[in-house]
């Protein structure tokens, strides 16, 4: 199916959502509730696997739990329940029907009733009632960002790095829970320390340990709100990885046939601090033997083949310790930060580069449809975390009627808003859509931004005319100069 086809079946399916964005305002906005809000029990989940995946350096927690209607009338709202902390640190939230794939609209929404209050909750739409004594398979996903807690928290150079992450046994629930398990994944098999608990049946004790992994349950009937607080000690041999701030340009120019992208990234390694100062010869020493080490040492990022003119700068200018390599198939930016990244510690960089407009740029008669990743960054084994995502997309000057559309979790964008901004040789200013997430990772690199934006025949004329106008004017003024007479009479 050809692009342009598929980018106006989104509009057209999103339209009614999007609306026109030419005004600021959120794209998800909370669900505000009575101060004694109490999610009513009209589900109860039949069954429940709860997994948490600890392997790459944000906690990604998957849910898949079979709901059953217990009341009388069909329903349509169920909620998740978190603990302050967490809604400040949870991201990326998706639901799907585990088992019918093509179900599609599910809406999931912060509810906002207590400020006070340290259990808020999430509110998730089904695409349709649910009827007296009807179940539905949900698969929930979301991730945890600043997940782990260094444990010690301050280490040798070259000593083993060790994370802790708190979580329960039960998987919260704001309803009954008939039988349940929670399985915990993890990097290694070197797992220091884990909370046990008392077993059921014939098992007498929690957690099951089977290499890396810990299973907790199946435990018989949980009631709605139980937890039961449980930790893990495990090594990590890799750099936490956070971006603080990434900060994404894409500028479209028509006239030149390319799409330039800039990505400012403020990076640090949320691991294990250096108890002691760094030593610079005992690093270039371990580097012979290569050696497993949490700090950061080099980023690769993947980027669409045919892409051009790459750079890396950083806070001192241009760093030459990149190398960039481009063929038929791939093309891979490889980059070494002026100084390896320890726990702690913060490095602040530019990459950019440049693109054939054709790749992400279609035309249908005034209108144009844009398609680009949301984010790009970096493909570490470890993973990467973005705190605050910042998108801007520079459009033409003379854009008009701004819509997008993104394949980014809903609940994940924070504001969206269309402003101007002037650059050379502008008039009235180019058009610039700007998008801002919160808490994404790496799995949702190459998600969509599809833009869509009239932009006219008289609208690309404007800059060259006004080129041409203003050196015409330059022209006839010194013409005009060079016949005034300036020379003192003879008379």
């Amino acid at each position: 199916m050809k692009f342009s086809a598929v980018a106006a079946a989104c509009f057209s399916l999103f339209s009614q959502v999007l609306g026109d964005t030419n005004v600021a305002g959120p794209s998800s906005s909370k669900v505000i509730l009575p101060a004694t809000f109490k999610p009513p029990q009209v589900f109860k989940n039949a069954n429940l696997v709860h997994i948490v995946t600890l392997e790459k350096n944000y906690a990604r927690e998957n849910v898949n739990v079979l709901i059953e209607n217990v009341s009388p009338q069909p329903q349509d709202e169920y909620f998740l329940p978190f603990t302050s902390d967490q809604m400040a640190r949870i991201g990326g939230i998706e639901v799907k029907d585990r088992k019918d794939a093509a179900v599609s609209g599910f809406v999931v929404e912060a509810v906002e009733f207590d400020q006070t209050s340290n259990t808020q909750y999430y509110r998730i739409r089904l695409p349709a009632p649910l009827p007296a004594k009807g179940q539905q398979t949900l698969g929930i996903s979301f991730f945890y960002l600043d997940a782990y807690a260094p444990l010690p928290a301050a280490i040798q150079q070259s000593d083993k790095q060790y994370l802790v992450y708190e979580f329960s046994a039960y998987c919260a629930s704001a309803y009954p829970t008939l039988k349940q398990k929670t399985e915990v994944k993890l990097p290694s098999s070197d797992i220091t320390d884990f909370t046990k608990i008392a077993g059921s049946g014939e098992t007498k004790e929690f957690p099951q340990k089977q290499g890396s992994k810990l299973t907790y349950g199946p435990f018989p009937e949980v009631p709605a709100g139980a937890v039961s607080p449980a930790k893990v000690r495990y090594e990590f041999t890799k750099p936490v990885t956070h971006v603080s701030q990434l900060e994404r340009d894409v500028e479209v120019s028509h006239w030149g046939g390319n799409v330039a992208f800039e990505e400012r990234y403020t990076l640090y390694n949320h691991g294990a601090n250096l108890s002691s100062q760094f030593n610079r010869v005992k690093w270039a020493q371990s580097q012979y033997f290569n050696p497993q080490s949490y700090a950061l040492k080099d980023l690769k990022f993947p980027l669409r083949v045919g892409s051009k003119d790459t750079y890396f700068t950083d806070a001192i200018g241009n760093v030459s310790t990149s190398r960039f390599r481009s063929n038929r198939r791939e093309a891979v930016l490889e980059l070494k930060p002026r100084y390896p990244v320890f726990g702690g510690w913060k490095y602040p960089f530019t990459i950019g580069w440049n693109a054939d407009a054709k790749q992400f740029l279609k035309k249908s008669g005034n209108t144009y449809m844009l398609n680009v990743p949301f984010i790009e960054g970096p493909k570490q084994q470890e993973g990467v975390a973005f705190e605050q995502v910042q998108v801007r997309v520079l459009l033409p000057e003379g854009a008009e009627n701004v819509r997008f559309y993104t394949t980014i979790p809903e609940s994940s964008i924070t504001d969206h808003t269309v402003d101007l901004q002037q650059t050379y040789l502008d008039t009235i200013g180019r058009t610039v859509l700007t998008i801002k997430a919160r808490n994404l990772v790496d799995d949702f690199r190459d998600r969509e931004l599809i833009v869509s934006y009239d932009y006219s025949l008289a609208a690309s004329l404007r800059k060259p005319l006004i080129v041409f106008s203003s050196m015409v004017t330059v022209f006839v003024g010194m013409w005009a100069i060079s016949k005034v007479d300036v020379r003192f009479s003879t008379k």
